[in-house]
């Protein structure tokens, strides 16, 4: 990783999503984002994802339903078959109602953990559907790194496609905390966003940004931009991948744009984003 990034790293973003319940996918998240729409004032419903069958469709958790969501729109902002993608799947808690759910009735009645909701309790449920409905035999990651997730997906997702030539797609996701884990870990609401990262710009390509690592707290002082509208922030608040709003906001608002992206407590992703 060190060598790849030894020096700043050209890298280029075939396709974007972006989906919350007052962010309802790109096209209109990017409008809202620039400040020529306002949001929605209700919330949208739960995403459906139509990559899974009908049954699966109405059983899949949140985290699943949001993620693959993100993860269909960017293949088709690109335009590239999601089947020949590599992926990285980023998560703080994963599906943490899910886990209250399997600690609460282990608690109280073992016996009656269901095993829809056992197989859905795992980290990389979410990559799992993803790969499985896709039809996607490329590798995948999935990780956690606390309130840093979304860093590290855009270090890894990064380093990968440097390191292969190739798309990758990155996919970070959050949604509610629930049980005993809440107060301690964060989070309201759903959000995912998806990205799909080059070395090779596409012929659908929307941005491109340099990338250079740097060893630094993220209290610094650095290019971490203030946003242009800070009423973007409160559509995003307390949602565990928020920190992925700088980024998402700079390719919605064109031109160029500074961003500190942080990866760990002291290791910074310093981006400097062209749209095109």
């Amino acid at each position: 990783m060190t060598s790849l990034l030894a020096t700043p790293a050209r890298l280029y973003v075939n396709g974007v999503a972006l989906w919350a319940p007052r962010l309802p996918g790109w096209e209109r998240a990017r409008r809202i984002l620039a400040g020529h729409e306002p949001p929605p004032l209700e919330s949208a419903a739960r995403p459906a994802p139509e990559l899974l069958p009908p049954t699966e469709r109405r059983r899949a958790p949140d985290t699943v339903s949001v993620a693959l969501e993100a993860a269909l729109s960017a293949c088709r902002s690109a335009q590239l078959e999601p089947a020949s993608l590599p992926c990285v799947f980023s998560s703080m808690h994963g599906d943490l109602a899910i886990t209250d759910y399997m600690c609460a009735t282990m608690a109280s009645t073992p016996a009656l953990v269901s095993p829809t909701r056992f197989h859905n309790s795992v980290h990389n449920a979410a990559a799992g559907y993803w790969t499985i409905a896709a039809d996607c035999t490329r590798p995948y990651t999935a990780l956690s790194a606390g309130d840093q997730s979304f860093g590290a997906g855009l270090l890894e997702a990064s380093v990968q496609a440097l390191a292969g030539g190739e798309n990758i797609l990155l996919v970070a996701y959050d949604i509610d905390a629930r049980g005993p884990l809440a107060p301690v870990a964060r989070s309201k609401h759903l959000l995912a966003c998806a990205l799909i990262l080059s070395p090779v710009r596409g012929a659908h390509a929307l941005a491109g940004f340099d990338l250079r690592l740097t060893t630094r707290s993220s209290a610094d002082s650095g290019p971490a931009p203030s946003l242009a509208r800070p009423a973007n922030a409160e559509l995003v608040a307390g949602n565990s991948t928020e920190s992925c709003l700088p980024f998402m906001e700079a390719l919605a608002l064109g031109g160029r744009h500074d961003i500190l992206c942080m990866a760990t407590p002291t290791l910074g992703l310093e981006l400097k984003l062209e749209n095109l």
